[in-house]
């Protein structure tokens, strides 16, 4: 059966290129797998091994492949922008929780205590990196993994190889997924960001009527105190509210990708 397979790369080599390139896109930008601590050669690995699975399902019979360098480097440039489409679903959700955990954060106070995050290799808020982590966490509690490698092997039942073709459909389904991303931080962080305005509110008042008190270094304390109680509540709710917007993302994609194939 390896030679076989060998044989049938060989005697195949465009659409096992092609396929390595949308799977080793999407590996590559998709969360949990784009994680800068999963290092190249285990990616690389991961994507070579997808696609020795996935490409001898294609039927290279259905396809019209490119017949010159110049033509095959535009389909691949197409798997390229493919699997970023399709990668960019899931990391506007995740997106969306850095937001709010980083408006809380500065809202505490916090913004000072910036930590390096090991996903992306950037420094954020500490609040940010606690969310982006639990919600990482339970995404794959989830088998949210699954549901990627679910939906990149259906990717080429739907929109095989150098079918790509952008459609105003397409569009529209991204800008939902920007508005869900917004949504989704301001569904979660809300009511922390609420309570905070109003203990600045009742502090001002405080400072007025008892100017002795030093409200500039009680405040640090507060904030912080306020900030963390209410966001160990919200975290009764953090799972549900973000299952939806996951699900709603995972959704979209098999959509989007019919959208892609005109």
């Amino acid at each position: 059966m390896g030679n076989d397979a060998v044989a049938w790369i060989l005697s195949h080599y465009q659409v096992f290129l092609l396929v390595l390139v949308r799977i080793s896109t999407i590996l590559f930008m998709m969360p949990v797998f784009n994680s800068k601590t999963i290092v190249m050669p285990v990616k690389a690995g991961m994507s070579l091994i997808l696609t020795w699975m996935v490409a001898p399902l294609i039927n290279p019979e259905l396809l019209v492949l490119p017949s010159s360098t110049l033509d095959f480097f535009i389909v691949a440039i197409q798997e390229v922008i493919i699997g970023l489409i399709l990668s960019l679903f899931l990391r506007m959700i995740f997106a969306g929780l850095q937001i709010a955990g980083q408006m809380v954060g500065v809202q505490m106070g916090l913004s000072v205590a910036n930590i390096m995050d090991p996903q992306t290799g950037v420094q954020s808020v500490i609040v940010a990196q606690f969310a982006y982590m639990l919600a990482l966490l339970l995404f794959l509690i989830a088998n949210g993994h699954h549901a990627i490698v679910k939906t990149l092997f259906e990717s080429f039942e739907i929109l095989p190889p150098g079918n790509l073709f952008i459609s105003k459909s397409l569009y529209q389904m991204v800008i939902i997924m920007g508005h869900e991303m917004f949504v989704l931080s301001i569904k979660l962080m809300a009511p922390v960001m609420a309570i905070l305005l109003l203990a600045q509110v009742g502090l001002g008042i405080l400072a007025k009527l008892v100017p002795q008190i030093n409200m500039l270094i009680v405040s640090f304390s507060i904030n912080v105190a306020l900030g963390l109680f209410f966001f160990g509540l919200t975290l009764q709710v953090f799972w549900p509210v973000l299952a939806r917007s996951l699900d709603k993302a995972v959704k979209l994609m098999p959509l989007a990708l019919k959208a892609m194939g005109g």
